[in-house]
């Protein structure tokens, strides 16, 4: 079964707790309602989708509007209580202002309840960048199988332009591992959330090559994927554009330059 609106998704094996039941209606009824476009842009066999950051509204789109069964990758960290206060810190808010880093530490620490309440009932693959990493490429594989797609942020802190920062990109290593099990090659697929647009855009897919050499194949997918979220954002009307790190709004960028955009 899978959800419309907020309701629930059941997914037989990952029992959830009333509270998180709460938390999730809450979100769904009080933040921005997203429109879906490009939908039959998905392959009908099981695949990721990639897309920006958008600070926490892409995880929040991911749950609630990414089309079909799917599971979200989720930073490991914030699944446990003695790890979400100093991870959410450094990751969500380490960039504010000096004045009000005492404000942010202490909510980094009110968050931790309902980070792990959240976290281990949504339908979630915790990421890990340590020994337990296998286990997150494995459990990406046997969701995958399962028929389920996957949805992954792999932003990282280095800029790449005015839409997306650079993305890591192991997580490519998925495909190699599920073409290894299954000898079907995935497709990967761009996704630009613009919540200033109140939508959620979905591109063409990008196919795995398991023939080409595997560096220059992650390589490929990783800029193909960066370059197709750019040209998504940068055909839709000019907008401000909600970057991966948490910066002051009045830093937002735009999709387009002002010149651009009047020509």
């Amino acid at each position: 079964m899978i959800y419309t609106g907020w309701k629930y998704r059941e997914a037989g094996d990952k029992p959830t707790s009333f509270g998180y039941k709460i938390i999730r209606f809450l979100v769904w009824f009080f933040s921005p309602k997203l429109k879906v476009v490009g939908e039959e842009h998905l392959p009908k066999e099981p695949c990721i989708l990639v897309g920006n950051h958008s600070q926490a509204y892409g995880p929040i789109a991911a749950e609630l509007y990414t089309p079909g069964p799917h599971y979200v990758w989720c930073i490991g960290e914030m699944m446990h209580k003695q790890e979400v206060a100093a991870y959410a810190y450094k990751d969500f808010w380490s960039q504010k202002p000096r004045w009000s880093r005492w404000f942010f530490r202490l909510l980094s620490h009110a968050i931790v309840p309902f980070a792990v309440c959240v976290f281990n009932n949504a339908h979630t693959i915790a990421v890990y960048h340590d020994a337990r990493a296998l286990g997150t490429f494995r459990e990406s594989v046997s969701r995958l199988k399962e028929g389920n797609r996957l949805v992954i942020f792999p932003e990282c802190y280095d800029e790449y332009n005015n839409i997306v920062h650079d993305f890591q990109d192991r997580f490519i290593d998925v495909a190699r591992l599920y073409y290894k099990q299954t000898k079907t090659a995935l497709s990967f697929v761009p996704l630009y959330l613009a919540p200033r647009l109140k939508t959620l855009y979905i591109g063409e897919p990008i196919a795995f090559d398991p023939a080409a050499p595997y560096d220059t194949e992650r390589q490929r997918i990783k800029t193909a994927l960066m370059e197709g979220i750019t040209a998504m954002a940068t055909a839709l009307p000019r907008h401000r554009v909600v970057p991966y790190p948490n910066i002051a709004k009045k830093d937002y960028p735009y999709s387009l330059p002002l010149e651009v955009y009047h020509k």
